[in-house]
């Protein structure tokens, strides 16, 4: 086991992980920028280290700053978390070169799923559904239009690196083809540094259902069960939840079989999100894998009891799997909202800022996870998540009326937050009676 691990991350994921860290016996090292300079989440550490100014490219996303803070601190490990370097197969393969584990996949295999052409094919090999398009990716508008023609419009194009909505245009003409395939190649390389693209079938009424996977460096992969994440804005999720509403036993199976096949397929090891749409007829298309722990393990920790970021750390130091696929024996329900510093009245802009009242809810089947206390100053240069609440109760509708009483507990002032937003999102009609596709929030935005 490691003796020391570096968090190369912020806010509330680098609290996540420095708590499993001290409760695996391993010292942390949290990391902080000029801005982060007064977390309070720093003092839970072993050790802190700045690591540049405010900008993330010169902090978070600074790979010679965070090698040489573990190196100094004398860390053998460096978890990622989420964002920033968490996806780049580059800082894995320095961490490997510089005799730190990577507390993720290998290199090789960040590189073979987080690219979604050769995912895709990947997929195609493990006989994972896939949505019809070009075969890798696209530079020759001619040929985009050809594979558009073929397979009929609406098309999406997609950066082969990167997410969370950009690079990606949709296009139900030849015009609106020609030009989505410029902009979001052009998008993708400010973004990604890969200005690669590649064309799809684009489905217009779908949910969004991801799978969490676990590997272990023996071989040995299983899936944790479901998610359903269609309720979000702008390809960003808002509410998340597990088991997915009406959902087909059968389907259930299959779509989990599938990703965790595509998993072991690839030699992973470490946690995986396995992504797919699903159509109204239950059929489910693979959307991508993120290489990574995301936002929302926690839902998944609540209805199978397993604590993934713990068992990423026990994994990446080699040890097995300590459980088999059937041993996970999912139960409840579980839902959770994520609370940004945001105002949804003024088309979500961002609400930097001080906060001066924090009450967070509690009781039964309530988890909040945070790294705000009152008195912290969200900064303006990084992602404006402030904490997710997630609930688990014995089915869905005890988990809906658990989330409302949570919500209606919490209170965050001055500044604006998606609070609001959920509560009433927690008596719309539409999530109530489950099965919303991706583009409901949005199409609720604009009534």
């Amino acid at each position: 086991m490691f003796s020391r691990v570096l968090v190369a991350n912020r806010g509330e994921i680098a609290l996540r992980v420095i708590r499993a860290c001290k409760e695996l016996g391993i010292e942390s090292v949290a990391v902080y920028s000029e801005a982060d300079k007064d977390a309070p989440y720093l003092e839970f550490a072993d050790k802190s280290v700045c690591i540049g100014p405010a900008s993330a490219t010169k902090s978070y996303l600074n790979i010679p700053a965070l090698i040489a803070a573990a190196e100094i601190t004398e860390a053998d490990a460096i978890h990622p978390g989420y964002g920033f370097l968490a996806e780049n197969a580059h800082f894995a393969e320095v961490c490997r070169d510089c005799k730190l584990a990577f507390i993720g996949p290998s290199p090789e295999a960040m590189a073979l799923l987080g690219d979604k052409v050769s995912c895709k094919k990947m997929a195609r090999r493990a006989k994972v559904p896939v949505f019809p398009g070009s075969d890798g990716a696209i530079e020759d508008p001619k040929e985009a239009i050809e594979v558009a023609q073929k397979i009929g419009f609406p098309v999406i194009v997609k950066a082969s690196a990167g997410g969370g909505g950009r690079g990606m245009r949709i296009a139900r003409n030849d015009e609106e083809l020609h030009a989505g395939l410029d902009a979001a190649r052009q998008e993708a390389e400010a973004a990604f540094g890969n200005g690669a693209v590649y064309v799809e079938k684009f489905l217009e009424h779908s949910r969004h259902v991801e799978v969490q996977c676990i590997g272990d460096q023996h071989g040995n992969a299983v899936h944790l069960y479901e998610r359903d994440c269609s309720m979000q804005r702008r390809h960003q999720k808002v509410i998340e939840e597990a088991p997915a509403p009406h959902i087909d036993p059968k389907k259930r199976e299959e779509v989990c079989r599938s990703a965790a096949r595509l998993i072991k397929n690839a030699k992973y090891s470490g946690a995986a999100t396995v992504e797919f749409l699903m159509d109204d007829k239950q059929n489910f298309y693979l959307l991508e894998v993120n290489t990574r722990v995301q936002v929302e393990h926690p839902v998944t920790e609540l209805i199978t009891g397993i604590d993934i970021v713990q068992t990423m750390i026990r994994v990446s130091a080699g040890e097995p799997l300590p459980f088999k696929q059937r041993d996970i024996k999912p139960t409840g329900h579980a839902i959770e909202c994520r609370i940004n510093a945001e105002d949804p009245s003024k088309g979500f802009v961002p609400c930097a800022g001080t906060i001066e009242q924090f009450d967070p809810p509690g009781g039964p089947g309530v988890r909040m996870d945070t790294h705000v206390v009152r008195s912290y100053r969200v900064p303006p240069n990084y992602d404006s998540m402030i904490g997710k609440l997630l609930v688990h109760a014995d089915d869905r509708d005890q988990a809906i009326r658990r989330m409302a009483r949570a919500l209606d507990e919490f209170h965050v002032e001055p500044i604006h937050t998606t609070i609001a937003l959920h509560r009433e999102l927690m008596q719309d009609p539409g999530f109530v009676k489950g099965g919303v596709d991706i583009h409901y929030l949005e199409r609720l935005l604009k009534k």
